[in-house]
């Protein structure tokens, strides 16, 4: 994932150990945090039990979509490309400590596997899906902040997909969106056409070459 051409040598950093190393990082952590998610849910109740949830999808959500981006240094399609190619490696690599250790162990839940008729594969699919396409989606909107400003800012990107997501769920909720409520759930399907929607409110004003 090298390029002949490198507009600059502090950004686009897609060379393959370097993507690699840091999809093992997100791999491990995104498992991490499903662990942690679990452990959660039946440990607690309540109250306790939905912040301390919330805050475990609020940051593998903002790690999913930001750090890739952040460790290419994205600011071409090249450093944009490696931030989805660090994410599906986190995903190859989900899949397997998933196979090996967390699925072996009881991490999900009875309802988790009715939800696949009987299977817990029926989410890898998706969770490969969402692994690229929200670091892909993040560093685009870091690049087009680089472009703009001379330097990303993942506060901004964060902040903004979150208050269109929060946005986006309550509008399906009230407009009665099959399956749709105000909860966890709905807000983390939100979240993807909210960081995708993020892209084009940074993309305003770039300079296309």
């Amino acid at each position: 994932m090298t390029s002949a051409v490198r507009p600059h040598a502090a950004h686009d950093q897609t060379n393959l150990p370097h993507v690699l190393r840091r999809a093992g990082q997100l791999g491990l952590l995104q498992a991490a945090a499903v662990l942690v998610f679990s452990l959660i849910s039946r440990v607690l109740d309540g109250a306790p039990e939905l912040v301390l949830r919330s805050v475990i999808v609020l940051s593998g959500v903002a790690a999913t979509t930001l750090l890739p981006g952040l460790w290419t240094r994205a600011r071409t399609v090249e450093g944009i490309a490696g931030a989805a190619g660090i994410g599906l490696g986190a995903a190859a690599l989900f899949t397997v400590v998933d196979a090996i250790v967390l699925q072996p162990i009881g991490t999900y839940t009875n309802r988790w596997l009715a939800i696949g008729g009987g299977s817990n594969w029926w989410y890898l699919p998706v969770w490969w899906m969402v692994g690229t396409f929200l670091p892909w989606m993040g560093a685009y909107a870091l690049a087009n902040q680089t472009a703009k400003s001379g330097a990303p800012s993942p506060v901004g990107v964060l902040v903004t997909s979150l208050v269109l997501a929060a946005i986006f769920g309550a509008v399906a909720v009230a407009i009665g969106f099959p399956g749709a409520s105000l909860g966890l759930g709905t807000f983390s399907v939100a979240f993807l056409p909210a960081i995708a929607l993020t892209v084009l409110v940074t993309g305003v004003g770039v300079k296309r070459g």
